[in-house]
């Protein structure tokens, strides 16, 4: 996911990395390796049709839109040494969005993917793992991973699939579900890369959209109630804040002594609501924002009974 560690970095002693192959063109404009039979095409009945806006085509025509600005990126990184977010480097961030890429392809194709908790702990000390045992920080050859990982991850989400695969912490989630997780990781990993560098990175209303209400939402409800929100800092704290996505959905956040959970129906007994830009939302849910910034600017708007809540709400939560 996007847990990036505050701690000391871990020493890499050697290079494991691997340039990518070169083959046909994939659909970045980096090379990937030809292959014969696939296999991993599905072997389980697709998820039936319910009428509504097909989510996978979405977040597949959203990633689309994504991935190649994701690879100019990591290409232009002129230094990979350079500090990124909390103790990672530009280059371990890139590093770290291929390994997100392969796991989130792997789940979706019904492969083992890596051993999880999510939990901010546990994705760290997972994340941490896998940057350990791979040593390339070469821009060029990250950036040509990253774009033949991206067509092979279009690729194996274009065929059909069961309605729910096995993620992260055996956790059982659409593959929609997935596909909207990668392009959180790409939307979130992008912006440190270009914080880092010094370049722009503009995210997309309907792109961020998709990560919140397709990826972030459905994540909250699927794990126990307790992975998103700090036990320490939660103690007898209780609250409900209403969410307002700007051009989305409503939702009721319900923080109870260390639990949270959703409520999709009306919004009864809240303490606060909050109008949200979708793109200031999410670098906000994240760490990468402070709340005050985006208040002022107008793209988050709060009112309510006990409006101070959402303050203690951001400081309780805890995004894996």
């Amino acid at each position: 996911m996007h847990q990036a560690p505050t701690g000391p970095s871990r020493h890499r002693d050697n290079d494991r990395g691997k340039p990518a192959r070169h083959g046909s063109e994939s659909m970045t404009g980096t090379p990937h390796p030809e292959r014969g039979p696939d296999p991993d095409a599905g072997t389980g009945p697709a998820a039936p049709s319910t009428g509504q806006p097909d989510t996978l085509v979405q977040a597949r025509a959203a990633l689309r839109d994504v991935f190649p600005r994701l690879v100019t990126l990591v290409r232009s990184i002129p230094d990979p040494d350079s500090a990124s977010i909390g103790t990672w480097t530009a280059g371990e961030v890139a590093a770290h969005l291929s390994h997100s890429l392969r796991a989130d392809t792997d789940a979706i194709a019904g492969r083992p993917v890596p051993e999880a908790i999510v939990t901010k702990a546990g994705i760290a000390e997972a994340t941490a793992k896998l940057l350990a045992e791979d040593g390339e920080r070469d821009p060029a050859a990250l950036a040509d991973r990253i774009g033949t990982l991206a067509t092979r991850f279009d690729d194996v989400a274009s065929r059909p699939r069961p309605a729910t695969v096995e993620w992260l912490q055996g956790t059982r989630l659409p593959p929609s579900v997935v596909a909207c997780h990668l392009l959180n990781e790409c939307l979130i990993h992008g912006h440190d890369i270009a914080k880092a560098t010094g370049r722009r990175w503009p995210i997309q209303h309907h792109h961020a959209l998709l990560a919140i209400e397709a990826f972030l939402l459905p994540l909250i409800a699927a794990l126990p109630p307790t992975a998103f929100v700090n036990q320490e800092m939660a103690g007898s704290f209780r609250a409900r804040i209403e969410l307002r996505l700007r051009g989305g959905r409503s939702t009721v956040m319900a923080i109870d002594r260390g639990s949270l959970t959703l409520d999709t129906g009306p919004a009864r007994d809240v303490d606060a609501h909050i109008s949200a830009d979708p793109p200031a939302l999410m670098l906000v849910l994240i760490g990468r924002q402070r709340i005050w910034k985006p208040l002022l600017e107008g793209k988050l708007a709060a009112w309510g009974p006990r409006p101070w809540k959402l303050a203690r709400v951001l400081t309780v939560m805890s995004p894996p």
